[in-house]
């Protein structure tokens, strides 16, 4: 089989052979070849070569060997063995846990050779890895505080619960309470385990072609009660039907975190807008309300996992919900964006293909 030629790298500036290096070695070549000479000259009977003519070569050569011994070495050592060893004590740091190593560059960026790009490559997995380690360690934490609080109100209203002087209300508001945090605690791990086998692709979407007007409006109806308990004006404007081919259970998660966010922090007399279109190629959905909006730095982690930018709403959710909805639109094939501004309101926008 033919052996596949490397391929140049085009941030390689500099080689390390010049002609400037071959025009001195061949100098120095020369000048030895020349004292060579002048040995033969001065020996030039070969038939009859003295025991110091034989000594004198000797001599000459191991100092020719000594000569290019010395300069391999010093290419070597400057070329090689320093990056190497750079690179090894970086890499031994690395492996122990410290992701805050950085190996400065060897040469000016006009003079790159390919241990200075290896180098940089280097810098960029260690940044990444330590991105990693950080997003672990954030989703560990996090896990952890959301299943922390409902298990223990679990846990204080079980343990009141035990009181034998508990009328049959305090029963009923206590029993209602461990049920709220049992449910909290399902969803929590639900939507974890989902979000999980979508980003892993063991969950493959089903497409199949299904209306998806029917589909908003059933998922809007699902919350009706909601908005009328906060008297919030809801506001319908799609079509009559709409099909497009798609999982259709999975967009189901899609619209609900939509729609329940958008209630959710929209105050009292406020109002949500559910819009649908379509033309030949998109069908778009837009879920707008008229609630607190968002900073520009709370949009650039939205989609983050257990992320809330608001926190006075934190108890209603555990900020899985747009990231597992972000992961469904994308294996759909699909768009999900947001804008917002602070006071003036959130709309989501969602674009499927037709």
């Amino acid at each position: 089989m033919k052996e596949k030629k490397a391929e140049r790298d085009d941030r390689v500036k500099r080689k390390h052979f010049t002609w400037k290096e071959y025009a001195l070695t061949y100098f120095v070549l020369l000048t030895l070849s020349a004292g060579q000479w002048m040995i033969y000259d001065e020996y030039v009977d070969y038939g009859s070569m003295p025991p110091e003519f034989i000594w004198g070569m000797l001599g000459y050569w191991a100092i020719v060997t000594a000569v290019f011994c010395l300069v391999v070495a010093r290419q070597k050592v400057r070329a090689f063995d320093r990056p190497m060893q750079k690179l090894s004590e970086a890499a031994k740091e690395v492996a122990g846990g410290d992701f805050s190593v950085y190996l400065e560059p060897m040469h000016r960026a006009d003079r790159q050779d390919y241990i200075d790009v290896m180098f940089e490559d280097f810098n960029k997995m260690v940044e990444e890895l330590g991105s990693i380690e950080t997003l672990k360690n954030d989703f560990i934490s996090n896990v952890s505080h959301e299943i922390k609080t409902p298990l223990s109100v679990i846990q204080s209203y079980a343990m009141a619960l035990q009181k034998e002087n508990l009328s049959a209300e305090q029963r009923k508001e206590y029993t209602d309470t461990i049920f709220s945090a049992s449910r909290k605690l399902t969803s929590l791990v639900t939507n974890i385990l989902k979000l999980n086998k979508l980003e892993n692709q063991q969950i493959t979407p089903s497409a199949e072609p299904f209306d998806l007007c029917r589909q908003l409006s059933e998922c809007a109806l699902v919350f009706e009660d909601l908005w009328e308990q906060k008297n919030i004006e809801f506001v319908a404007d799609i079509e009559d039907r709409a099909v497009i081919r798609a999982d259709e259970s999975m967009l189901e998660i899609v619209w609900n975190n939509l729609l329940s966010n958008a209630l959710k922090f929209t105050d009292p007399g406020g109002t949500v807008t559910l819009t649908q279109t379509s033309d030949e190629d998109t069908v778009t959905v837009t879920v707008s309300d008229t609630g607190c909006g968002m900073s520009e730095e709370t949009m650039n982690h939205i989609f983050d996992k257990f992320y809330q930018g608001d926190t006075s709403h934190s108890g209603e959710g555990n900020g899985l919900g747009l990231a597992l909805s972000l992961r469904v639109i994308e294996l759909a094939g699909g768009s999900l964006s947001v804008k917002s501004e602070p006071g003036e309101g959130t709309t989501f926008t969602v674009r499927l293909k037709a």
